[in-house]
């Protein structure tokens, strides 16, 4: 059998009772396929050793490969899941989205705001925010500060941008899982763009939104079904935390660039279903988003088809800008 290095595959399972290996099944959408590599006693071992005893979302090196590791204890013993991460941030181009919409948010590179991706587990969100965040950085330059646990993309380091300025990109982790803290302390080191790779807790929620008026480019990803739920379930988080539900309805009204639903479609090499909603990134000028957004009303499903059929069409979302 092939090694680990030799195989392509996205992500694989082992279960520690019986030490198998699982992977998908690329003639499928869904399912897998036993996995038995030449090197697997030793690749275990690495993912065993990587487990600190109290933090069960991990990473690993193994053969020059980067791994985030999840581990969880059922009723039957002890399961790792593993995603396979890119030796380099992939290019926004080469993912699969539409040139339109491709275009547009590379536009907003020297806009303020929030830009929020959302979606299921494995559906490509915190890829997508990397990218977006890596092309602005080799674009316009500037400090990049990302809080994530683990990381999943390479994004740390130093980049020439093209406007002839120099990009630095710092990775950290959140102390003792207090991202709220941990997002304050971003702000203190005055970065061009933060990155918080999910909104976990409400305290994170709330400081997200806090940034998001700071005069920051701020990103993350949310588990959600469609981009209304987003919102919703970004504001509930909030609200949960120090802030009232109102006041985080406006806030997120104030600060809201973007927010994108996204599932994978296909099989083998899939690529992204999205439905978006953009608020004017010029926020004192009229919008309707961030008026529904205010009111804390979201029937924003009319706007959504509207934006998507125009920017489709490759017309002008807000043609003042």
């Amino acid at each position: 059998m092939p090694t680990i290095k030799e195989t392509k595959f996205s992500d694989i399972f082992i279960t520690e009772e019986d030490r198998k290996a699982y992977i998908p099944d690329s003639r499928t959408s869904n399912a897998l396929v036993e996995f038995i590599p030449d090197d697997f006693d030793v690749f275990f071992e690495k993912i065993k050793a990587g487990y600190d005893g109290e933090d069960p979302s991990y990473s690993i090196f193994y053969e020059g490969l980067y791994f985030r590791a999840e581990r969880s204890v059922s009723s039957q013993g002890v399961l790792y899941c593993l995603r396979r991460m890119p030796e380099s941030v992939p290019p926004i181009r080469s993912l699969g989205y539409p040139q339109e919409f491709i275009k547009y948010m590379l536009s907003l590179r020297r806009a303020s705001g929030l830009i929020l991706c959302s979606g299921a587990t494995g559906s490509g969100k915190t890829t997508f925010i990397s990218s977006l965040l890596k092309e602005y950085i080799v674009e316009e330059g500037g400090f990049a500060y990302t809080i994530e646990n683990p990381a999943e993309q390479p994004l740390s380091g130093v980049y020439q941008a093209r406007n002839g300025g120099l990009g630095v990109c710092r990775q950290t982790a959140p102390k003792g899982d207090d991202w709220g803290s941990s997002i304050k302390s971003a702000l203190r080191s005055a970065p061009r763009y933060i990155m918080v790779g999910e909104i976990r807790s409400p305290n994170a929620a709330s400081e997200l939104l806090r940034a998001s008026i700071s005069g920051h480019l701020v990103f993350s990803t949310i588990h959600a079904n469609n981009v209304t739920d987003a919102l919703s379930s970004l504001v509930k988080y909030a609200a949960s935390s120090d802030m009232s539900e109102e006041l985080a309805y406006d806030m997120l009204s104030r600060g809201l660039l973007s927010v994108i639903y996204q599932h994978l479609d296909g099989k083998g090499v899939k690529k992204p279903s999205i439905q978006f909603l953009m608020a004017n990134p010029i926020s004192f000028k009229g919008d309707q988003v961030r008026g529904i957004i205010k009111s804390g009303k979201l029937n924003l499903g009319t706007t959504i088809e509207q934006q998507m059929i125009r920017l489709n069409r490759n017309q002008e979302l807000f043609p003042d800008i």
